[in-house]
Order: C-alpha cells, then sequence, then structure tokens
C-alpha cells in the first residue's frame, strides 16, 4: 500500500499599490448592506426602549417654533413672509433646520462612536457618517406630521412649489455631510472638536433666518448674508412649503448653492487624505 503524497497549494495575496484607492468608490457600492445594517442600528438606538423618543422629534421644533414666534412675531413684531402665519413660517424654517443641525451632529461624532469597528475590519469609511443621517431624516419626517397639521389648522393650502421640496431636504442633507465630513475627520485626531458642533448649532441657529424672515435682511447685505448656506436651503425650503408669497432672493440661493457644493468638496476631499490613518489613530 502505496501513501500518496498530499499536494499542498499555497496562496500568494498580492496587494496591489493604490488598489483600495481605486475600487473606493466601488467598494461603497458593495458596502451597500453595510449602510443599510448601520443606518438601521442607529434609528433603532435612538427609538427602541424610550419613552419619548418619537416624541422628542416633534417636541423639540415645536417648542422653539413657540419661543421664536413670541419673541420676534410678537415681541419684535418683524413680519412674517406674505400671508402665512408666523408660526408656520417658524415652522417651515425649523424643519430643514433641525434636519441640518442632527444630521451635523451625528456625523460629526459618528467615527469615535465606531472604533471597534474601524479598527478590526476594512471597508470604506465614508459609509459611517453617511449612514448616520438615516436618524436625522427619520426626526424630519415625524416632524413633518405636525407641519401639515397646521397647515390643516390654519386652511393654508401649498402650492404647486410643493413638488420642489424633496429637492430643498437633499440640499439639507448635503449642506450637512460636507461640514460632517471634515468635522468627524478632524475629530479621530483632535478629540476637542466634539465639543465645537453644539456651539457652531447653537449660533447657526440664530443667525439664519429660522425665527425671521430674511426679507428683513437690508438689500445690500443679502448676498453677503447667503454666504451662510442654510440661508438658501431655509428659504427654498418655505417657499416650497408656503408657495410664491416668500420666493427666495435668487442671486443669494445660487450663492449658498455654491457654498454647500465647496464644503462638500472639502468634507469628501479631506475624509479620504485622513481615511487611512483611522485605524491608527483611532
Amino acid at each position: 500500500m502505496h501513501n500518496t503524497p498530499t499536494k499542498q497549494t499555497e496562496h500568494l495575496l498580492i496587494l496591489e499599490p493604490g488598489r483600495a484607492d481605486k475600487n473606493y468608490w466601488r467598494d461603497l457600492w458593495r458596502y451597500r448592506e453595510l449602510f443599510l445594517i448601520l443606518a438601521w442600528r442607529d434609528v433603532s438606538v435612538r427609538y427602541k426602549q424610550t419613552i419619548i423618543g418619537l416624541a422628542w422629534a416633534v417636541i423639540r421644533p415645536f417648542l422653539t417654533m413657540i419661543v421664536f414666534t413670541i419673541i420676534f412675531g410678537r415681541v419684535a413684531g418683524l413680519p412674517s413672509d406674505g400671508n402665512a402665519p408666523y408660526a408656520l413660517m417658524v415652522f417651515a424654517a425649523m424643519l430643514p433646520w433641525t434636519l441640518f443641525s442632527s444630521a451635523l451632529s451625528e456625523a460629526s461624532n459618528s467615527l469615535i462612536g465606531n472604533a471597534n469597528l474601524i479598527s478590526k475590519v476594512y471597508f470604506p469609511r465614508l459609509i459611517i457618517p453617511t449612514a448616520t443621517v438615516v436618524t436625522a431624516f427619520i426626526d424630519f419626517l415625524i416632524s413633518f406630521v405636525i407641519l401639515v397639521g397646521m397647515m390643516i389648522w390654519y386652511q393654508y393650502a401649498p402650492s404647486w412649489s410643493i413638488v420642489l421640496l424633496p429637492g430643498f431636504m437633499l440640499l439639507a442633507l448635503l449642506a450637512s455631510l460636507g461640514p460632517g465630513l471634515w468635522i468627524t475627520a478632524l475629530n479621530v485626531k483632535y478629540r476637542d472638536f466634539r465639543y465645537i458642533i453644539p456651539f457652531v448649532v447653537q449660533f447657526g441657529l440664530y443667525v439664519s433666518p429660522v425665527g425671521f424672515s430674511s426679507n428683513v435682511i437690508p438689500e445690500q447685505w443679502r448676498l453677503v448674508y447667503s454666504l451662510n448656506p442654510m440661508v438658501g436651503v431655509i428659504d427654498g425650503f418655505r417657499w416650497a412649503i408656503l408657495g410664491a408669497d416668500s420666493p427666495p432672493y435668487w442671486p443669494g440661493f445660487a450663492l449658498s448653492l455654491l457654498v454647500v457644493a465647496f464644503f462638500l468638496w472639502l468634507g469628501i476631499s479631506q475624509f479620504r487624505k485622513m481615511e487611512k490613518s483611522f485605524a491608527d489613530m483611532i
């Protein structure tokens, strides 16, 4: 009886320089299931076993709307947009602002919150901050129900411009994603950046046209004021909901679009530049 020698096959793994960079955007599609898993995890953590999880998405913008209506509408006596009630004008602006601020806050802290996952396995890290915006979008949809109720209460019917609302929703998410990607990358290396976000969100709430109409800004400053990208987003959102009575300042809206595009490019480029060192620094 002869023993047949076992043939052993050796596998050689070849790593091509630059291959990960070359296939990076294709890998984003390949790892789409991971995106869905992370997004579902964030949503379930937000709302599972919470007492006011769903209610908080309504209470926060609603109470802010009441305070702004009293301060700017009653005390300061600022005018509304067209024929829309002041409370409706404010809440129509609170929705995109809450979507922007929530998405920015969630994305900015996303890498630190997933440190164990980053250090163990390869996947395009861009999936992590983009998956967090799903939670902010769910909060937005819940709050949108209150807006519908307010429009029924005030008997204010939307016009044809409501069909453009999804475009402005997407614009609000893109406006948050650019700075969010940049800050979350910096947050890996400089942990104190996480303390900047609450200040930026709080400051931005008062300098953006949330509690007032951007029409109160003097004409000579309107274009400069539109360097704040949320000015164009909020004005467009109001126009889509309230109709032709509150058209955006189109030169300023175009400038806001350019600022959003610039920060989106900056956020992605800086994120990709620092991405290779995340596993070592985190």
